[in-house]
């Protein structure tokens, strides 16, 4: 027999040998799937966004099934529909969660904040972030190197070229958080959509004392309190002289948006306000001229 022909039987046999002992150790030590992963799995969107606080679709999949009940599972892409559903294959009730949109709380347009110097580095609110902490005098606000447009997967957010800072499509957010955790500044926040997607909040995360807060950026909170004063619900603090507007307890009255001296609190979605109503006696005295007094007979007589 050939030396050629031989290594050829030989390789043919161990690599045979080896399939057969590796074939018997996969089917010794297989772990079977539970097949609701994959139900459930075909239920997610894919986006693996990690809005859900797990690396991906199919790891929240997996938490579904192996744990004992739904407490804290959400998946803010999918509609209630769909997470009824999965509640449905696990076998758990999974309760119905308020929805959510990112709101950008930063209105240092750059109208509103001056420039104080120039950032020519890497562009990334990050990197920016760690080196020279922006462009303006303001050190919480928006850095606007878009890293928040890099992170969302839905196409919800974007810069916007007149004031440098992102807008968010509240069609299209599904509130997965990712843009939130892509800023450095912390300026987006999850907040409820409430009924017909109106909200209330303060646009501004500086906590700089009032004068050198309105010195860096014309629109900044100042901490005067004049909002929580005229809040009945107390839904308002202050803290670390910034006022914060819990969503939970907020009634929507706007009442505290009619206090701010800086105009720092926005109101989203609510229709414009109908003029003070004027009382008629008021109005008729506004409009008709004044009457001649009438001449004393005294007087004539005299």
């Amino acid at each position: 027999m050939s030396p050629i022909l031989t290594a050829v039987l030989v390789l043919g046999i161990t690599g045979l040998v080896l399939g057969i002992v590796l074939f018997v150790v996969a089917r010794k030590f297989a772990v079977e799937e539970d097949p609701r992963i994959g139900q459930i799995t075909g239920l997610l969107p894919g986006a693996n966004c990690g809005g859900c606080g797990f690396p991906g679709c199919a790891a929240f999949a997996e938490a579904c099934v192996k744990r004992d009940s739904m407490d804290g599972m959400k998946c803010s892409v999918c509609k209630s529909e769909v997470m009824q559903q999965i509640a449905a294959i696990t076998g758990h009730e999974v309760e119905a969660g308020a929805a959510k949109v990112a709101v950008v709380r930063c209105d240092g347009s750059c109208e509103n904040r001056p420039r104080v110097n120039f950032y020519d580095g890497a562009s990334s609110c990050a990197v920016a972030a760690m080196q020279t902490g922006g462009e303006t005098g303001c050190f919480y606000g928006c850095l606007g190197c878009g890293d928040c447009v890099g992170a969302c997967k839905f196409g919800a957010i974007e810069m916007d070229p007149e004031t440098g800072l992102p807008v968010v499509d509240q069609e299209k957010c599904t509130a997965c958080g990712a843009c939130a955790k892509a800023c450095p500044r912390g300026i987006i926040e999850l907040r409820n959509r409430n009924k017909l997607d109106r909200r209330i909040y303060v646009c501004c995360v500086n906590r700089d004392k009032g004068p050198v807060a309105k010195k860096a950026c014309a629109v900044a909170c100042i901490g005067c309190g004049k909002c929580v004063k005229a809040c009945q619900f107390e839904a308002i603090t202050l803290e670390n002289n910034l006022a914060y507007i819990d969503f939970e307890k907020c009634r929507l009255c706007r009442k505290c948006v009619d206090e701010c001296p800086q105009h720092t609190i926005h109101a989203v979605n609510f229709p414009p306000r109908k003029p003070a109503a004027v009382a008629p006696e008021t109005e008729q005295s506004a409009v008709a001229p004044k009457a001649e007094a009438a001449p004393n007979p005294v007087e004539q007589n005299s």
